[in-house]
């Protein structure tokens, strides 16, 4: 399944499963090969992010991604889309029109976390939105047996939060894309559009879906266990991490 070609920086998480952490925000970027297709789990914060993500993922496994999958509408994990033409974009349901109406302010808070002003215009001039909302749960076959389940799990960091489980195998075990409902390089952040409330119940939704043996990968860091997922939950439930309004969801709200 995959090519001999193996670019630099990228994780093997499972086979036929890999994920990149981008310099900068450290942001997690998440693939998964099928034998017909492949998933790319966020496309970075500008064009360039998400053209290098597109050549590096054509190598890994020698064809091009045929699957977007957006965890959430942060510009450094939305803005690189238009690089992946063809593909075929899910992100839960409403997001769509958050990114469509926000474009400006996706636009703003890229170039106040330090993206160049030119490119984060370019890119959200070509922003490309979810043509396929979540509005459950909803199975991606990649083929070969390869079927992936996407869950929309929120609200939490945003209004808008889409996980991504990928079943393992006898020998290989399950492997679960968080988006930035759970952080391991640092406290997860809450924004304007955070709903601090409900983010306990979307990291239990989490758990279920994971069970025990499950990798988590974050948004932002290494892979977790289910115990450190359990642990976040519990510091967000104590009130540790306060963010911003529990209502009234906002697209570029911060850089998470």
């Amino acid at each position: 399944m995959d090519s001999t070609a193996e670019p630099a920086g990228w994780e093997r998480l499972a086979p036929g499963v890999a994920r990149l952490r981008l310099p900068g925000w450290d942001e997690t970027i998440g693939a998964v090969a099928g034998e017909d297709g492949v998933l790319v789990i966020d496309t970075g914060a500008t064009l360039a992010d998400g053209a290098r993500i597109r050549r590096e993922v054509t190598a890994l496994f020698g064809r091009r991604p045929t699957h977007i999958a957006l965890t959430h509408p942060h510009f450094d994990h939305v803005l690189g889309t238009a690089a992946f033409a063809g593909c075929a974009v899910y992100g839960a349901v409403g997001m769509a029109e958050l990114l469509l109406r926000g474009k400006d302010e996706l636009r703003a808070d890229a170039v106040r976390h330090g993206v160049d002003p030119r490119a984060a215009a370019d890119a959200a001039d070509l922003l490309v939105p979810p043509q396929h909302a979540v509005s459950g749960e909803l199975t991606v076959d990649l083929g070969g047996g390869r079927r992936v389940l996407l869950a929309n799990v929120g609200p939490g960091h945003t209004g808008h939060d889409l996980a991504v489980l990928v079943p393992g195998g006898p020998a290989a075990p399950d492997v679960l894309f968080c988006g930035d409902l759970v952080e391991e390089s640092g406290e997860p952040q809450a924004g304007p559009d955070a709903v601090v409330s409900r983010w306990p119940a979307a990291l239990d939704r989490l758990l279920a879906l994971g069970g025990e043996e499950a990798r988590y990968v974050p948004g932002h860091g290494a892979v977790v266990d289910a115990a450190f997922v359990r642990a976040q939950r519990a510091e967000l439930a104590g009130g540790a991490i306060r963010g911003g309004p529990d209502t009234g969801p906002g697209a570029g709200s911060g850089v998470s």
